[in-house]
């Protein structure tokens, strides 16, 4: 998935078969309401489903392999049998993910860039799939313990460069590797917003760079009610796709594909044309 130059940005839906994920846990924590979840995002408009059966917000605890296969197994399969969208499976586990590619996933979304688990490169290489690989200080239950940088950019680029780089040397294709900064994993607000402002560095490792900020605290804790976070959401993933973002990860479909047209169009105008 190496960046092929022209801008087309992908929407990748969020689907949290989890009863505590800190925007929707619960929502569809049932199989039924995630596959009409499913629907609804597939009817939107998403690229790519992002699946996932443990939550990684600040402080989650784990849950077992076997508990997380349950959960997101029967979602992957009737989204991958019934709808054309590419599916991924947010896990840090191999043996989660590798029953997830068996029920039609295509993408290993590992928010630990297969640090956690030894089995998991081997994994994506043996069988083909693409890795998201996300930075993230700590562990989702110590992550926002007073996490430091000397220099945010820096650390952060040098961890997901260094990570590429051990797996291409496992095996797994440098055309299936993308990046994530991880906003929000081990992050002050400021150390959020300095990555934003600064996502061309990430940018030239050459590969495609996901971003993941939808609804999240660097968003609520701008205002005094933090009810309503979709406004800044779609703000900061447009000026994100404008820095060369090549997918972002959302709650709301819909809403992000109408502005990313905008967007969209707006990147494919010429410098300087004359009209």
């Amino acid at each position: 998935m190496r960046d092929g130059g022209e801008k087309h940005p992908r929407i990748m839906g969020i689907v949290n078969v989890t009863p505590d994920s800190f925007y929707d846990g619960g929502r569809y924590f049932d199989a039924e309401s995630a596959k009409e979840h499913v629907r609804r995002l597939c009817a939107d408009g998403a690229d790519i489903l992002d699946i996932g059966g443990e939550s990684s917000r600040p402080g989650a605890g784990r849950i077992s392999e076997q508990e997380e296969i349950d959960r997101v197994c029967p979602v992957i399969e009737f989204a991958a049998r019934n709808f054309d969208t590419v599916v991924s499976v947010d896990t840090c586990k191999a043996k989660v993910a590798a029953e997830a590619l068996s029920s039609g996933a295509t993408i290993i979304n590992d928010i630990s860039a297969l640090v956690f688990d030894d089995e998991m490169a081997p994994l994506a290489a043996r069988t083909g799939a693409s890795v998201v690989l996300m930075h993230m200080k700590g562990t989702p239950e110590t992550m926002q313990d007073n996490p430091i940088y000397d220099d945010v950019v820096a650390e952060v680029a040098a961890f997901l460069e260094a990570r590429a780089g051990y797996a291409t040397r496992a095996g797994i294709a440098a055309e299936k590797i993308i990046l994530d900064p991880g906003i929000g994993f081990g992050k002050t607000m400021e150390h959020n917003y300095v990555l934003l402002r600064n996502l061309g560095r990430f940018k030239r490792s050459g590969y495609p760079l996901l971003v993941g900020l939808s609804r999240k605290s660097l968003i609520g804790r701008l205002y005094d009610d933090e009810s309503d976070r979709l406004p800044a959401t779609i703000a900061l993933n447009a000026i994100a796709v404008m820095a060369g973002a090549d997918i972002i990860r959302v709650h709301d479909v819909r809403e992000h594909r109408l502005a990313l047209e905008a967007v969209t169009k707006l990147l494919r105008v010429p410098d300087g044309s004359r009209i």
